[in-house]
């Protein structure tokens, strides 16, 4: 069951990337503008099939699935990396900006390596797995407020400012799990980690109610930028994911102690 909610959920954001970058390239751009769509069709229909599996469904059925999901992933990721090294190498003018493309191509391989691994039934260590898992969602956070900032209107100076401020504590927070990730293994105390969730999960929950209002604002065209609705949720759901894996981590380390 963990790895079909794992699909269902980046199944949809996988889904979501590829509908931005077709929303960014020039109308000129429609061989990529294609590629990009095929891999909308294609996500939508593994959402489908995700949603015809439940936990009596054959281990055999789920294992075979997540290899097809597998496969898609690593073939957006492709895509991603391809189009990242267009707008690079100026063989390409696009509205998408490369640390974008870059991010969401961060997402793709996490995806992919995380089927894998469940497949595999090859999982981290709880305390490897808590560093490492926040080490990659701290970043995406981080890429996120930087992303808002940009796509908000100057003129909406003091959501810009806010965003900037999160830009930079995530940054911060990155930088100390990062350390804490090369002090491994003698950094992986309960206490430590302890400490470190509880550190992260009061930014994420103030950034994801930061997104929430901005979701808001924009759906209700009360404030001035080029987010669209759709990205605004998008960015939203992502940081209401981080947030469930860290009570997860949390929930694991207490009964530990029991």
């Amino acid at each position: 069951m963990q790895s079909l909610e794992e699909i269902r959920f980046w199944s949809r954001i996988m889904k979501e990337h590829a509908f931005f970058l077709s929303l960014g390239f020039t109308a000129d751009q429609t061989k990529l503008i294609q590629e990009a769509r095929q891999y909308i069709v294609i996500f939508e229909q593994i959402e489908e099939q995700a949603a015809n599996y439940n936990a009596q469904t054959s281990p055999e059925v789920i294992r075979q699935f997540n290899n097809q999901v597998y496969q898609a992933a690593a073939s957006i990721w492709a895509f991603k990396r391809k189009v990242l090294g267009l707008i690079l190498s100026c063989k390409i003018i696009s509205n998408n900006m490369p640390l974008l493309v870059d991010h969401i191509s961060r997402e793709a391989a996490y995806f992919a390596k995380r089927l894998k691994e469940l497949n595999e039934g090859k999982l981290k260590p709880l305390p490897e797995a808590i560093i490492k898992e926040n080490v990659f969602f701290l970043r995406i956070m981080a890429d996120h407020s930087k992303f808002i900032g940009h796509l908000l209107d100057p003129s909406e100076r003091k959501l810009v400012e806010q965003a900037r401020d999160f830009s930079h504590d995530f940054d911060q927070l990155l930088f100390q799990a990062q350390d804490l990730d090369s002090m491994r293994p003698q950094s992986e105390t309960v206490p430590l980690l302890e400490q470190f969730l509880d550190q992260n999960r009061v930014s994420v929950v103030s950034l994801r109610e930061f997104k929430k209002t901005a979701r808001e604002l924009i759906e209700a065209c009360k404030i001035k930028s080029i987010i669209h609705p759709l990205l605004a949720d998008h960015v939203y759901r992502e940081a209401n994911h981080f947030l469930e894996i860290i009570d997860a981590f949390d929930e694991h380390l207490v009964s530990l102690q029991l």
